[in-house]
């Protein structure tokens, strides 16, 4: 019984090893840049060459403070299977070694993470958590099926708080026209008016080309761009390389903003205006560049120098 009850004991003892060891989680080392990267769960399917292997990524500070995030954007990650492509960095021999259902965490040094091209605010040796799983595997139909579905989706949702956008911007366009004292018109899509000066000659149809001076500010008066020299001096934006001129416009053909477009129509060749743009007429949810924040109201000086049918 003494050795019944011992080899009972080793048993146990084995059997609580077993399981210790396989809720340990495998971790591994890339050959290039020595990024360790741990498994919390780990898949069994490869993608085959030519398909894509759809993921979700987090990229986040020392301090949890998110810097990138796949679910914040209207798609996921993907990438094209090549198991013939040679890694060139660490990253790459993880998202090159990526299976369907693995999830990895790690961590790394910016530099390491991003390249030459880490963020601004952070300096090379910061260390940056990245979270990668991999979800799902597709081949090219599958995933321009997919791509087109959500696309579709995701400009119903657009317009639909594009129509929420241009009612509350409406009312701080209008306290900021009875602030300025302007006798501004408004068309049907949100667009606020002001023509300071009529033109001449026909009334402007899709496809004429207008060369219009013009001069850009955020609701706060910041100027973002110009196309007259005086005006940049006079606000400190002057580019002595740049070539200022009156831009060529081919109206109502998608080439500006919608704002411009529809506000641009109800001018003539000689006309002066000011256009005040709600976000959804604008540069949207997205912005433009350093200067024009998303979901900006923009207020423009315009003159029409020249039309050309």
């Amino acid at each position: 019984m003494k050795n019944q009850k011992s080899l009972l004991a080793i048993l146990v003892l084995m059997s609580g090893a077993s399981f210790m060891s396989s809720c340990q989680k495998k971790t591994k080392v890339t050959e290039k840049d020595g990024i360790e990267y741990t498994y919390i769960k780990e898949g069994t399917e490869s993608a085959p060459n030519g398909s894509f292997l759809l993921y979700n990524l987090e990229i986040a500070t020392a301090t949890d403070s998110v810097i990138y995030s796949t679910a914040e954007q209207p798609f996921p990650g993907y990438l094209m299977a090549n198991d013939s492509l040679p890694p060139t960095n660490g990253m790459d021999e993880i998202f090159l070694t990526l299976r369907k259902g693995d999830s990895i965490q790690f961590e790394s040094t910016a530099k390491v993470i991003f390249g030459e091209n880490f963020p601004p605010s952070m300096k090379a040796e910061d260390m940056v958590k990245v979270k990668l799983g991999a979800f799902e595997i597709m081949d090219q139909a599958a995933i321009e099926a997919f791509f087109n579905s959500t696309m579709e989706a995701e400009d119903k949702k657009k317009a639909e708080r594009a129509v929420g956008l241009v009612a509350e911007e409406g009312k701080t366009i209008e306290a900021y026209i009875k602030e300025k004292g302007l006798t501004a018109s408004k068309t049907e899509s949100g667009l606020y008016y002001v023509i300071e000066q009529e033109g001449t000659g026909e009334a402007t149809t899709p496809g004429t080309t207008m060369y219009v001076n013009y001069a850009g500010y955020l609701l706060d008066g910041t100027l973002f761009d110009t196309s007259m020299p005086d005006v940049a001096k006079a606000n400190n934006i002057f580019d002595a390389a740049r070539t200022y001129e009156a831009l060529p416009v081919n109206v109502g053909m998608g080439q500006v903003i919608p704002g411009w477009d529809e506000g641009l129509m109800l001018l003539k060749k000689g006309s002066k205006g000011k256009f005040i743009i709600p976000s959804p007429l604008g540069y949207g949810e997205n912005g433009a560049g350093a200067m024009i924040p998303p979901n900006s109201i923009l207020v423009f000086d315009v003159e029409v120098t020249d039309v050309q049918k």
